[in-house]
């Protein structure tokens, strides 16, 4: 059996170490997680864990086989952000609206509360008006404020004073305030990952997404492909149409063989095969004996070998 190079250990290591810092930076900017970010200055933990995933993007070799478990964790983790980004540049419009509300209703309630004050004609029918903006206990507050008989009560006192306090909440947008600068931090994480993230992972050349692709380029690097064994017939390559028929008979007959794997098998034939392992360092991955890997991988091979019949060549010579 061919292979075309053994990873290195300190990079399997690495490898996991850093998919660990990006589920750790993807926690920081996740809402529903207990450990949001909360302050990017004040954060130097989430700036590590950036810088480190960073590093590893720029400083791991540009090969085929770039990890692709790092590769799509990278990905997804800017994806991600990405989304989470446009989600709170929405929750800040909302916020901005319902500031820019909040001013015309103190204007409204100011308004009302002059015309309840000096007894104006309507000013019952204006309480009743502001019934779809304002709550019950508002209203009945500038009730009260109308039907004092003395400025002096203290009725009327306490209710002017919840009135006026009711105004000034809304001119101050207080929890607003506080609700945008969070989101609005936030965002800057969010903006960080895209700069420091997204532009190394555009250095990395994207890897293979199917394992028909490899299987693809040992074809074509073939003159001759043994076939139907069976028949004791081979069949000679000359012309792309050639390569193209078996490509497409070879992409099926793999297609069929894999579905008939568990997720474990399937995982340690794309490793083995496809990102060059050792079973070593397969077990490492997977967090399962060397032994129990040799056994998934010899049991993986005899249900793809029913399938595949001999174009199980392309992958065992």
């Amino acid at each position: 059996m061919s292979r075309s190079g053994i990873v290195n250990v300190r990079m399997v290591i690495t490898e996991e170490k850093i998919l660990s810092n990006i589920a750790k930076v993807q926690r920081l900017i996740d809402p529903n997680s207990k450990k949001q970010i909360v302050q990017l200055e004040d954060d130097a933990f989430f700036k590590d864990l950036v810088e480190s995933i960073k590093t590893y993007l720029i400083e791991y070799p540009k090969k085929k086989n770039f990890p692709k478990s790092v590769y799509k964790a990278a990905y997804g983790l800017v994806e991600f952000a990405t989304n989470e980004f446009e989600e709170n540049t929405k929750q800040i419009e909302e916020l901005i609206r319902q500031r820019e509300k909040n001013i015309a209703l103190s204007g409204e309630l100011k308004d009302v509360l002059n015309m309840v004050v000096n007894k104006e004609d309507g000013w019952k029918e204006s309480i009743k008006e502001m019934s779809d903006d304002f709550t019950e206990d508002i209203l009945d507050t500038l009730g009260v404020i109308g039907r004092s008989k003395s400025d002096k009560s203290q009725n009327y006192q306490d209710a002017l004073k919840l009135i006026n306090a009711r105004i000034a909440n809304l001119e101050s947008n207080l929890h607003i305030e506080i609700d945008m600068e969070r989101i609005e931090d936030k965002s800057k994480a969010l903006s960080y990952i895209g700069i420091e993230v997204a532009d190394a992972l555009k250095l990395i050349p994207a890897p293979q997404e199917d394992v028909e692709e490899v299987v693809e380029e040992k074809i074509i690097r073939r003159t001759i492909i043994r076939t139907d064994s069976l028949m004791n017939r081979s069949y000679e390559i000359n012309s792309k149409e050639d390569i193209d028929k078996y490509v497409e008979e070879l992409k099926e007959k793999l297609a069929e063989s894999l579905e008939l794997l568990t997720e474990k098998e399937r995982r340690v034939i794309e490793l083995y095969y496809y990102e060059d392992m050792t079973l070593k360092e397969i077990s490492k991955i997977l967090e399962v004996s060397e032994s129990r890997i040799s056994q998934l991988h010899t049991k993986a091979l005899n249900k793809m070998r029913k399938k595949m019949g001999v174009y199980m060549n392309i992958l065992t010579e």
